[in-house]
């Protein structure tokens, strides 16, 4: 029997199949989990719906988490087809392309503002909507990066939207403690998915990552999921409002001291 077989739960942000998202997707369902995804327009529909179909999912829904309006829908069809859920995994972040390269300096008013609604605000949107469909036990998880700990070249805002996203997730936690929901987030290193691509000079951040971690090795979608099927089963049931490094020790080190 799978760790979290009759359990039922929402995914959102699987944009491919190299989503990390997509990662953690294919971890639950091989322990036994249901679940539902959404998408944001056609384009991102043809990518997600075969994916959730693949696993079986009966539940497909388009949602623009910068709309309040389509979070209630998505809930509303949630509580149609599961009655209530499990897990919710937020997989969602957002800033405009020409706010991650350059001087963060240059950070505009309107960039800033999308990138903390979408990318940080929109954690708290879905668990106020999704609040009465949390069953007693449910576990939530977020994604972050430690680009909102320390400077990451070109990372600039979401680095910013990323520390707003933590705040929240253990503000959140702390709200939902009391009866029994955990709310945590996963810090996963660099993974070339499509988000990553916006990111100026990734690929050079890719590489250089893995000669700097204590494992030397980059991290994968399957590691994240890994470590979210944890997150997600009663394994880790006294664990809440923690950051969970999946980065192959990359947090720990400091300054590289070079060779001699």
């Amino acid at each position: 029997m799978g760790l979290l077989e009759g359990k039922k739960g929402l995914i959102l942000g699987v944009a491919n199949d190299h989503s990390i998202a997509w990662g953690i997707a294919q971890a639950l369902h091989r322990e036994g989990a249901e679940m539902g995804f959404t998408y944001v327009g056609e384009a991102l529909e043809r990518r997600v719906r075969p994916l959730a179909e693949s696993v079986g999912a009966r539940l497909v829904e388009p949602c623009d988490v910068g709309s309040d309006a389509d979070i209630d829908e998505l809930m509303a069809r949630t509580r149609e087809v599961f009655g209530q859920i499990d897990f919710l995994v937020h997989a969602i972040a957002f800033a405009n392309r020409d706010e991650l390269s350059g001087s963060f300096l240059k950070t505009t008013r309107e960039g800033f503002r999308i990138a903390l609604e979408i990318s940080a605000y929109s954690l708290i949107a879905l668990m106020k909507a999704a609040d009465d469909l949390l069953a007693p036990d449910a576990s939530v998880i977020t994604l972050t990066y430690h680009g909102s700990q320390q400077v990451v070249p070109n990372y600039n805002v979401m680095g910013v939207a990323k520390a707003a996203l933590e705040a929240s997730m253990r503000y959140l936690a702390a709200d939902l403690g009391p009866r029994g929901v955990r709310v945590n987030a996963i810090s996963a290193g660099p993974v070339r998915t499509l988000a990553a691509s916006g990111i100026a000079g990734f690929r050079s951040l890719h590489r250089q990552f893995a000669e700097a971690t204590p494992l030397r090795r980059n991290i994968t979608a399957e590691d994240v999921g890994n470590t979210a099927l944890w997150l997600l089963s009663d394994l880790s049931g006294a664990v809440t409002g923690e950051i969970v490094y999946v980065d192959a020790g990359f947090n720990i080190i400091g300054l590289s001291a070079g060779e001699g």
